[in-house]
């Protein structure tokens, strides 16, 4: 049954965008989460325009075949793993960009990487802020699939923050657009917002109309390594409660010394922190900006602190924080974090996650969009240990507790996915939860979009 309803899909289609070559699909049954209960799905699927989405969708409605959409492959959370029986619907060949600079707006697919939406942007003098670790290999669509966002976030706010509009296609192949090419528009609900973070649990994003704003003024750098990891967080208040930097990044002495090895860039492996930061307020205010920062960072008890207006000399250094995940995974495999709490409970969590640490006796390297309050903790573990793993795994959900406990959430920006499932109807509580199922239900009955990930 399953064979014939597929070579009906695939006569529908263009030649190739129906692929069934096991050798080709395994490849696309994780994300980078590698969920280890990845499913084997009948076919993967590549389209290239919205009428080629609703076909597959209408096929999968009548079919009731699950279908998980998938970018880049590059979420953390379990988002885009296959299920036994389903397709997945990649956009990777979805890849239009068209930029209006008068609007100071850009209308693309979401196949394009995060990168090339900056590229093309920078051709005209403007820039897309929205700016993961992983921007050089995420996709557009997979950044508005987990709201992603990224190092300049603290100043520059995330992904929602930056879509005007979009065109969507629901389960049953129908194709909707919301939104447009304006600043304010507050005609009927807000539906381009509720696809936004949606995780491909409500429709397949076709299309996207970018905020895009000015090129991003010179910046000023400041690095500064502190004894404790208490003293690092406080230092991050104590910035953050006297003005509003561009980025405000935290490492702890595992990721310090995991970055060192391999990049050998002269890091400090003695310091229990560092954090990077910068300004990029025009003229003399960027300078005055990274003088009150560099003086905070001493006043909480920094042991060294470094400036620098040179931007290859900063931007080592941020590229030494973007590394930080690649670098901890060479110590094993990861169970990775995303937890996140309100600043001022930051040094609470991150001396937290140290206790369990201990207690669990596994590696937890604690990255940190600090300015937010959002932290990446890497649990290393082993899985062919089964006894480190059952610790992981606990450790896992003692810091989703910890954070949730803490006034944060369990989530920042990666997504639930299917990792971090288990622990939603807690987190949102039953009132909430009930209302998400019901949008859920009324965009999807069937339940065929993605199941398994959000609600």
């Amino acid at each position: 049954m399953a064979a014939d309803a597929l070579a009906g899909l695939i006569a529908e289609l263009p030649e190739g965008t129906v692929v069934t070559d096991p050798a080709i699909t395994e490849g696309y049954r994780q994300d980078r989460a590698l969920d280890p209960t990845a499913g084997k799905p009948m076919a993967v699927v590549r389209p290239r325009r919205t009428e080629e989405v609703q076909i597959v969708l209408r096929w999968a409605t009548a079919h009731q075949i699950p279908v998980v959409t998938r970018g880049m492959g590059t979420g953390l959370s379990g988002g885009a793993t296959a299920v036994d029986g389903g397709i997945v619907l990649t956009t990777e060949k979805m890849r239009d960009i068209v930029v209006d600079p008068v609007t100071r707006t850009a209308v693309c697919q979401p196949g394009l990487l995060n990168a090339e939406v900056k590229k093309t942007a920078a051709e005209y003098g403007l820039w897309y802020p929205p700016d993961p670790s992983s921007y050089e290999i995420c996709s557009i669509g997979g950044n508005i699939a987990t709201n992603a966002g990224g190092l300049c976030c603290v100043k520059y706010g995330v992904t929602t923050d930056y879509v005007l509009g979009m065109q969507v296609v629901l389960a049953d192949g129908t194709a909707v657009r919301l939104g447009g090419a304006r600043l304010k528009d507050v005609a009927g609900l807000s539906l381009t917002k509720l696809f936004v973070g949606s995780e491909g649990a409500l429709g397949v994003i076709t299309e996207v109309t970018l905020r895009l704003v000015p090129a991003q003024q010179p910046v000023s750098t400041v690095v500064a390594n502190f004894p404790t990891l208490e003293s690092a967080a406080q230092a991050v208040l104590g910035v953050t409660s006297r003005l509003r930097p561009s980025m405000l990044e935290f490492m702890d002495a595992a990721t310090i010394n995991a970055v060192e090895d391999k990049l050998r860039m002269g890091l400090d492996r003695g310091s229990a922190a560092m954090l990077v930061a910068a300004s990029d307020e025009r003229g003399r205010a960027g300078s005055e900006d990274a003088e009150l920062m560099a003086a905070t960072f001493a006043e909480f008890g920094a042991g060294e602190v470094f400036s620098t207006d040179d931007p290859d000399e900063g931007e080592a250094f941020v590229a030494a924080r973007r590394f930080a995940i690649p670098a901890v995974e060479e110590k094993g495999p990861l169970l990775l974090e995303d937890v996140g709490v309100p600043v001022p409970a930051l040094a609470d969590l991150v001396g937290g996650i140290a206790r369990i640490s201990a207690e669990r006796e596994v590696m937890i390297a604690v990255i940190a969009h600090a300015g937010d309050g959002n932290t990446h903790p890497l649990i290393v573990y082993n899985p062919d240990d089964v006894a480190m793993t059952e610790r992981a795994q606990v450790a896992y959900g003692e810091i989703m507790d910890l954070a949730v406990d803490l006034g944060g959430t369990i989530t920042g920006e990666h997504g639930v996915g299917r990792l971090k499932r288990p622990w939603l109807d807690g987190y949102l509580g039953p009132e909430a939860m009930a209302l998400n199922r019901r949008i859920k239900d009324a965009l999807d009955p069937q339940g065929i979009l993605n199941p398994g990930v959000g609600v």
